[in-house]
């Protein structure tokens, strides 16, 4: 998508109905209507308050002009009374505007993190997607964007709801003083709106992509926090200040284009508002001197014409804010469409199939994730029963990486069949291990789990993998942690590994041990996986000693394979 091409459209408009329709039709649905309908009668208590406040003005400034003491002191009280009711229905009805806000925010950001993280949505969106420029930063549009969209939507809503009970209220009042300036407010406000528009509609575009740059150059901030360690003893510090510079001065770039469009915007609409204070004079102010008014009137046409106009003109006050709302209207419209995209099951050649004792493969092809596709691995056709140790190699790192994405159900570029055991008996650890912030019991043990292995039991395999002083170092099992922070790439390996003990499966995908273990660390860990019963494949780069493998499967890369026996088939 083109950030210029962003634009209050048919199908901006679509995105905004189709997600009122879901609030409308969801299980708060109707305690949000019940709170609407409380803000719509506090809306008119708003308007009816502020005719009434008109005409209390009115008579209040007369008894001014008369010099009436006795009727001053009157109005004086009245004025104050209507004051302390509007002020009691404002509050209020600003509390429920903030209370249904919240309310819609909390159900819509549930159900956005329910779709992202539903297999495999965050994995397609932060992969395959993002690298064809269909959707950036859902992060950021989860977080940010439905905030901004329930809280401007309801402000919208009832600025609509708030001008169309004003023109109602105050047209009659505004005709009964002078049909003239009735018809100039009228077309002056006309003028505005259309003028607004022709300045202002980059506006969208230009604030669409300012939401992108913001979120990419914070991520960049928040990279270096993350990754502060290796970036300080690797020297990385001018390649990433020139990564978060460069993205910086996209974003600066960007407002400056924004900055100028609101500088020849608010040339426009500083002229128009300063207007509004002396049209009403100008008409009235004659009537009064040919004695067709009274004095008060002038400032009951002056607070009627603001109203009026304001009223009209909500083109012309809140384009900025319109701007911005349709750009997250769009942003969360394309989030939703991708999450949708990515749910939806692609059509896949590659077939995988439910085999409880086997994990094997029959005339797999797998093809990279580039625009030639090229072929890494051709018509592999192996059976790997249970008790076999596997050693899966190559020089292409490649080939094994989508052989092992694609056991996992991960990889969908090229054709054939997998056959293995559910996921519940098969576990893959990633080369690069992930321990995500909690606690340690969590990190221990598979969801659902948590009450049915008890503390002795997690407690064996620590010890079994020399890990028990981890208990201490964490706090405890039930102490929240970041591990990312807390233990080394060597350490979180560890945990994974008394993770996958514990959780017992048939079968397990190991990639690329070496990058966080040393050899003797290695070989004590598959000699343990071999005492358990746990068949494994070990995803490794050329030169892994094979004593501890009874197979060797060999990827070219190119396509080719070669299947090598170490040990004869067990009877």
């Amino acid at each position: 998508m083109n950030d210029n091409e962003v634009i209050l459209d048919r199908r901006t408009w679509d995105r905004f109905v189709t997600v009122v329709k879901n609030l409308k039709s969801s299980g708060i649905g109707r305690q949000a209507a019940l709170m609407f309908g409380l803000l719509f009668l506090l809306l008119l208590g708003v308007n009816g308050l502020n005719v009434l406040s008109s005409y209390v003005g009115r008579d209040f400034m007369t008894a001014i002009e008369h010099r009436d003491t006795q009727d001053f002191i009157a109005q004086a009280f009245v004025y104050v009374g209507v004051f302390a009711l509007a002020t009691a229905v404002a509050v209020l009805y600003r509390y429920t505007e903030e209370r249904l806000g919240l309310l819609w925010r909390e159900w819509l950001t549930r159900r956005l993190v329910g779709f992202y993280l539903e297999h495999p949505t965050y994995y397609r969106l932060n992969d395959r997607l993002a690298e064809n420029g269909e959707i950036h930063n859902p992060d950021q549009r989860i977080a940010e964007d439905v905030k901004a969209f329930t809280t401007t939507t309801l402000s919208f809503a009832l600025m609509l709801l708030n001008s169309a009970f004003t023109v109602l209220a105050f047209s009659g009042v505004m005709w009964s003083i002078s049909p003239l300036l009735f018809a100039v407010t009228v077309l002056y406000s006309l003028f505005g709106s259309y003028m607004t528009l022709v300045l202002g509609r980059p506006l969208v575009g230009f604030n669409y992509a300012q939401f992108d740059k913001e979120a990419t150059f914070r991520a960049d901030l928040i990279h270096v926090r993350e990754n502060a360690e290796s970036i300080a003893i690797l020297r990385r510090e001018g390649r990433i200040k020139g990564r978060i510079l460069r993205h910086f001065d996209e974003v600066v770039a960007n407002f400056r284009k924004i900055i100028a469009i609101n500088r020849n915007l608010g040339f426009f609409t500083t002229g128009y508002n300063s207007m509004v204070q002396i049209i009403p004079a100008l008409v009235v102010a004659p009537m009064f001197m040919r004695g067709e008014a009274e004095f008060g009137v002038i400032t009951q046409a002056a607070m009627a014409f603001a109203h009026l106009l304001g009223a009209f003109s909500l083109v012309v006050t809140q384009f900025q804010s319109i701007s911005s709302f349709a750009a997250v209207i769009a942003r969360l419209g394309a989030l939703a469409e991708a999450m949708e995209q990515a749910r939806t099951p692609r059509l896949c050649a590659i077939e995988t199939h439910a085999d409880g004792g086997h994990l094997g493969y029959e005339h797999l092809t797998l093809r990279a994730q580039n625009n030639h596709g090229h072929v890494l691995v051709e018509d592999l056709s192996i059976d790997i029963p249970e008790g076999r140790r596997v050693l899966v190699t190559g020089p292409d790192h490649g080939a094994s990486v989508a052989l092992f994405r694609a056991t996992g159900g991960l990889w969908d570029l090229g054709a054939g069949c997998v056959a293995r055991p559910g996921l519940d008996q098969v576990m893959l650890l990633p080369e690069r291990p992930y321990l995500p912030p909690g606690t340690l019991r969590e990190s221990l043990l598979r969801t659902g789990q948590e009450h049915a292995v008890d503390d002795r039991q997690i407690m064996a395999v620590l010890e079994a993998l020399r890990l028990e002083a981890l208990v201490e170092r964490a706090g405890g099992l039930d102490v929240e942690q970041q591990w990312g922070s807390l233990l080394s790439l060597a350490e979180q390996q560890w945990v994974a590994f008394a993770r996958l003990f514990i959780a017992a499966p048939r079968f397990a995908l190991l990639d690329r041990l070496g990058s966080a273990l040393d050899a003797e660390q290695i070989a004590r860990l598959l000699a343990m996986l071999d005492e358990r019963g746990i068949t494994y494949l070990h995803f490794a780069p050329p030169g892994e000693p094979r004593q501890a493998y009874d197979a060797v499967l060999e990827l070219s890369g190119t396509g080719p394979w070669t299947w090598t026996l170490l040990r004869p088939e067990p009877s």
